[in-house]
């Protein structure tokens, strides 16, 4: 079977990777891809897989592409060509496509959508007001305390949320917002939130417009610096243990979020298939138990909590694109290798802000251990060598079942494994977390 992969981030790395290890996958092209992912060996190493140029804002050049390339398969990674109804042409033309339509991609692509929804149908969130100008703000300010949460309603790439200590901090985002001096362009929509305190966790379900099944859950690292401070960035590392979910959560976590999301988009004529990343905060009560509430929703694979997920994932991945589709994924029974995993973004120098493209990258050959991949996010060949190609630039991800150490738990392992990779790697600028998972470490995960 040959698979098109829209897409060309650390995300669609893993997802190459991952469909590179099924027998059934004959072909994979990718589209526009990077340095990393033309360099994938299908499972029985015949060949590669191939990289070919579109610009994934522009609609009509990727649906040439699909046209072109005629797969059996197109798998949607980013949310910028879901939001602009990539998916729906594909289905119009009578084509397999993975992921959502334009009208459910809204649960990502409106912050406000999505917080209508949530409170339309009870669904766990925090107190929220919807602005259209600064007027709007102030009247909705009152009604906050002081900390409060300012988010840009459109897809920003991580980087559309401000956390405020203030009020006054609050009308500065929002400007900045507005005016467009925070992500480039002027949005004409904001939503003002409650700020909810706690730990943050990433539940991923797949869902196909009837049901919704558990994937995964993950922990990923907004902040740009240790200890969780800086700016928001894309995420700058992520990971998975067995012990992050338990079991009553997880559950919890199915029934009254990811199926009541499907349950009730599918009764609002908007059906969604494909991946529903519900990315929640664990909020402690006074009576000292937790309660998750929905920060937000994205509509497809996260990144870079999709690289940490994928490296365990024991499952054909195209069964879990076909049951989506056909609507069969409450027949599936998804396998997960036991352990932990972890990703690690090498980022270029300046990245959250402006960052300076084409560093040579070095040591990537010399990275041979077989439970650490290093995943592409931003890279690009020149001159027959990798260069860097954006802001974050390699997703270093590492795997670990139970160690021979019994001091050492699965979690310490493939951390160790990540960092020691990343000691081989290196180009001009590059930064990185030391702490990825600095919280489970406390906790003895």
């Amino acid at each position: 079977m040959k698979v098109l992969v829209i897409g060309g981030g650390g995300r669609e790395h893993a997802i190459v990777w991952a469909l590179s290890r099924s027998a059934r996958v004959s072909e994979i092209v990718c589209a526009p891809g990077n340095a990393g992912i033309a360099q994938v060996l299908l499972h029985n190493g015949s060949k590669s897989a191939r990289c070919v140029p579109v610009n994934t804002a522009d609609l009509a050049a990727m649906l040439r592409v699909v046209e072109a390339e005629s797969p059996a398969l197109t798998v949607v990674g980013p949310e910028l060509p879901l939001s602009l109804g990539l998916v729906d042409e594909l289905e119009r033309l009578g084509l397999r496509v993975f992921g959502p339509t334009q009208a459910a991609t809204r649960l990502e692509s409106s912050k406000s959508f999505a917080k209508d929804f949530m409170q339309r149908h009870k669904i766990p969130t925090a107190a929220y007001g919807v602005c259209r100008c600064l007027e709007d703000l102030r009247r909705e300010l009152p009604r906050f305390s002081a900390s409060v949460v300012v988010k840009a309603d459109g897809l920003a790439a991580g980087k559309g949320v401000v956390l405020c200590n203030s009020h006054a901090e609050a009308e500065k985002a929002a400007a900045e917002i507005f005016s467009g001096a925070l992500l480039g362009t002027a949005e004409k929509e904001l939503v003002l939130e409650e700020f909810l305190d706690g730990e943050e966790l990433s539940f991923f379900a797949l869902c196909d417009g009837k049901h919704a099944v558990s994937l995964a859950a993950a922990q990923d690292h907004k902040r740009i610096g240790e200890g969780d401070t800086g700016p928001n960035t894309g995420g700058m590392g992520a990971y998975t243990a067995d012990g992050l979910m338990s079991a009553d959560l997880e559950q919890w976590l199915l029934k009254n979020v990811a199926q009541r999301v499907v349950d009730e988009m599918a009764r609002e004529g908007t059906p969604f298939h494909g991946i529903l990343f519900c990315g929640m905060m664990m909020t402690p009560q006074p009576d000292g138990s937790i309660k998750p509430m929905v920060l937000e929703f994205n509509t497809r694979f996260g990144d870079p909590e999709t690289e940490a997920i994928l490296v365990r994932l024991e499952s054909d991945i195209l069964d879990l694109f076909d049951a989506a589709i056909d609507g069969t994924t409450d027949r599936l029974a998804i396998k997960m290798k036991p352990g932990a995993s972890v990703c690690v973004i090498a980022a270029s120098g300046g990245y959250p802000g402006k960052v300076v493209n084409g560093q040579p990258i070095s040591g990537l050959d010399s990275v041979r251990n077989p439970d650490t991949v290093v995943f592409h996010a931003g890279t690009a060949s020149k001159d027959g060598a990798v260069v860097t190609a954006g802001g974050r630039v390699l997703a270093v991800t590492a795997v670990s079942g139970q160690p021979s150490s019994s001091s050492t738990t699965p979690l310490e392992a493939a951390l160790a494994k990540a960092y020691a990779a990343l000691e081989k790697i290196s180009f001009n600028g590059m930064q990185f977390r030391r702490d990825i998972a600095w919280r489970a470490l406390r906790k003895g995960l």
